[in-house]
């Protein structure tokens, strides 16, 4: 059997083997055949014989069919379709179409190039510029993939061939030290913002449903800058010991970066309005939580987008990425939510919570967000871990008496984004900076659990503390 038919053929043999498995002791025979509906979902998440949103529309289909959440047809249906009624949903899409007006008027690519002209005479201010190119695109680019993979790294691959540095025996010499700064940036950058990764939203969509614990913008930010902002700040010196360039200066960067921009001429009207938007989302984000909702306000950044004239109402409906993630997360929230709906994630929860006891809640808080941080070694999608890993980790601390909740959540929402350092598929940008063939397959893995590492540590030592105290 060939690698194609492996995949196709894996996910209906998941479903067989656990639809024909007797349910184990308490658990309802519904919930554990929904059970299996779901665990076939998320193999055909992780190996992708379709599109990943025709997987959440056929699983959401079969549940709504066999009626396991709910067998009147009528409320099967209607809870079938309640993902495409969830605000948090919407805030990934419109977060989408608000990115794609840095790609279609040159702001993305300008900041990157402004940042490298101003920073980029010496390496170590060329990770730097990197850094921050990725810290200014973050809050208004729901996804590492576009933000890193699709606007930094074009720039920054023109680099390394200005210093004779290209893949093979001269990678080291700048390329690598450049490849591997921009994929650890993108990570802390990921986990500083709810807004810089669309796994995040679904997370927090997820916290709600499971635990009742709301996260809004702010108390995102504020719970995460002690970890991902230092890292961030650290990340090029990290780098530059951890995995240091033969090349220490770089002054051909600067003048590249400077013909670049040359060539782009003076900030057109159409980049000063979208960097105007952007400031006004993230404003009202941070400040106006008190009177509007997120959503809101990257629905009301879009129609200024569509009045001001940055970007066409075709070009909201040609984004066949933004309708096809809108379609994908919609069905993937409502099959999350029927995990716990059919009773699955309590009985799990309390299964596992069982042999638990005797253990301080502080200590099995630092276990369950070390499990759900490792455990992301068996997973190519960030989002097909949240969906199935964090409900049920977050229920199991929720069981333990004392375990801090709204501290757990957010230590497991901030995870995500750093788990994506840790393999060369953790993340959407991580086979773009694997296959651009500066970092070799071994230095890729042993790179990434050292930083894995790092993060994992630093995430323990001051997020626990720094929630308990931000918090209490």
């Amino acid at each position: 059997m060939n690698s194609s038919h492996f995949k196709f053929a894996a996910p209906p043999v998941v479903w067989a083997v656990l639809f024909l498995t007797p349910a184990p002791p308490g658990l309802p025979e519904a919930a554990w055949s929904y059970f299996a509906i779901f665990a076939a979902v998320i193999a055909a998440l992780i190996l992708e014989p379709i599109p990943p949103s025709a997987t959440g529309l056929i699983g959401v289909t079969a549940a709504v069919l066999t009626g396991y959440v709910f067998p009147a047809p009528a409320d099967s249906v209607k809870w079938g379709l309640s993902g495409f009624s969830n605000t948090t949903v919407w805030l990934i899409f419109g977060a989408f179409i608000l990115s794609m007006g840095y790609e279609k008027t040159g702001l993305g690519r300008r900041l990157a190039l402004l940042m490298v002209r101003a920073l980029g005479g010496r390496t170590i201010g060329l990770g730097y510029a990197i850094a921050f190119a990725d810290l200014f695109l973050a809050p208004g680019t729901p996804s590492n993939n576009a933000r890193s993979a699709g606007t930094i790294y074009p720039v920054i691959s023109h680099i390394p061939a200005l210093y004779e540095s290209r893949p093979g025996p001269t990678a080291r010499k700048i390329g690598a030290y450049i490849m591997w700064t921009a994929f650890a940036s993108t990570a802390a950058t990921s986990a500083l913002f709810l807004t810089a990764m669309a796994p995040n939203i679904l997370a927090v969509s997820l916290v709600r449903q499971t635990a009742g614990v709301e996260i809004d913008w702010t108390t995102w930010f504020l719970g995460a800058l002690p970890v991902a902002g230092p890292l961030l700040l650290l990340m090029p010196v990290l780098v530059y010991f951890l995995y240091p360039p033969g090349i220490k200066q770089s002054p051909e960067a600067p003048r590249w970066a400077g013909e670049q921009l040359s060539l782009m001429g003076p900030m057109p009207r159409e980049q000063k309005v979208m960097a105007c938007l952007v400031l006004l989302a993230v404003s009202l984000w941070i400040f106006g939580s008190s009177f509007i909702n997120a959503t809101a306000v990257v629905m009301l950044v879009i129609c200024l987008m569509l009045l001001l004239r940055v970007i066409t109402w075709d070009d909201v409906l040609g984004n066949r990425h933004a309708w096809n993630v809108l379609v994908w997360f919609a069905t993937l929230v409502t099959l999350a939510d029927g995990l716990g709906r059919a009773g699955f994630v309590n009985w799990a929860a309390e299964a596992i919570a069982s042999q638990l006891v005797g253990l301080t809640p502080p200590l099995v808080l630092a276990a369950l967000v070390a499990f759900n941080f490792l455990i992301h070694y068996l997973f190519a999608s960030l989002t097909a871990h949240t969906i199935a890993i964090l409900p049920v980790v977050l229920a199991v601390g929720q069981s333990v008496p004392g375990m801090p909740v709204e501290p757990l959540a957010l230590l497991l929402c901030y995870s995500l984004g750093l788990m994506g350092i840790i393999t060369p598929y953790a993340t959407g940008p991580a086979p773009v900076y694997y296959s651009c063939g500066y970092i070799s397959r071994t230095e890729f893995w042993r790179l990434g659990f050292i930083f894995g590492m790092i993060f994992l540590l630093l995430l323990l030592a001051i997020g626990i503390p720094h929630l308990d105290f931000l918090l209490g």
